[in-house]
């Protein structure tokens, strides 16, 4: 439903221009556009966030009940994967019937982003493959580069949604990787070590997304301040 094109609405809103530059960004546009082509007519946008706002719930609930029984590790795969399609095919879908709705789309559509990460996170927390502390570091770097996209949102009129090569698809991926390793084994041996495989991931995962924040953050805020010198 995130359906940002540089277009302009009747009450003179004008959306951003989307940025996807991943390394998944070429296929994964064709595969959508083939999908919602030929999507039945029940299918709707508001179906398919739902859909991707739910399966990120359940996502959490399966880390959760892993905890208690790791064969639930299957259902954060198949949870993973329904996420893309809703949370992907929403705005694709819309565009394609022409029935885009910028402002309600982006809102909608990015604050279950939000309130779903924070079920993903609290799930991860709750599983014991991952420390609490971990799982607060990487909903708290989220949060701020999030925070941070939104911004440039609005003031630069360009909606990234990818961060070099890596966007949502990607860390979809990465994570449906990294539960099947959990599948086998929760820890990793390093120096003699043993720490939880999720606590190495996490904590790397963390230090990149709040390293991207602040790059990309003084990258902005240099732009800006040379379109918008002091007089």
């Amino acid at each position: 439903m995130s359906a940002l094109a540089s277009m302009s609405t009747k009450s003179g809103f004008h959306s951003a221009t989307r940025i996807n530059r991943s390394l998944t960004a070429p296929i994964e546009k064709r595969a959508l556009e083939w999908m919602a082509v030929r999507a039945p007519r029940w299918v709707t946008s508001d179906r398919l966030t739902l859909l991707g706002f739910s399966a990120q719930i359940a996502c959490g609930v399966s880390f959760a009940l892993a905890r208690y029984h790791r064969m639930m590790l299957l259902g954060v795969i198949v949870c993973l994967a329904l996420n893309w399609l809703g949370d992907s095919l929403d705005g694709t879908l819309a565009r394609v019937r022409r029935i885009e709705r910028p402002r309600y789309g982006f809102y909608v559509d990015h604050m279950a982003d939000v309130f779903g990460s924070v079920a993903l996170m609290l799930g991860l927390g709750c599983s014991g493959m991952l420390r609490p502390a971990v799982a607060v570091a990487m909903l708290l770097a989220f949060l701020v580069l999030a925070a941070e996209s939104f911004l440039a949102t609005y003031t630069l009129a360009r909606f990234q949604l990818s961060q070099g090569l890596f966007g949502p698809t990607e860390i979809r991926i990465v994570l449906a990787i990294g539960t099947l390793k959990l599948l086998r084994n929760p820890w990793a041996t390093i120096f003699g070590h043993r720490i939880l495989l999720f606590d190495i991931g996490g904590s790397i995962a963390a230090s990149m997304m709040f390293a991207m924040a602040v790059t990309v953050t003084l990258r902005h805020i240099l732009q800006l301040y040379r379109e918008e010198p002091v007089k």
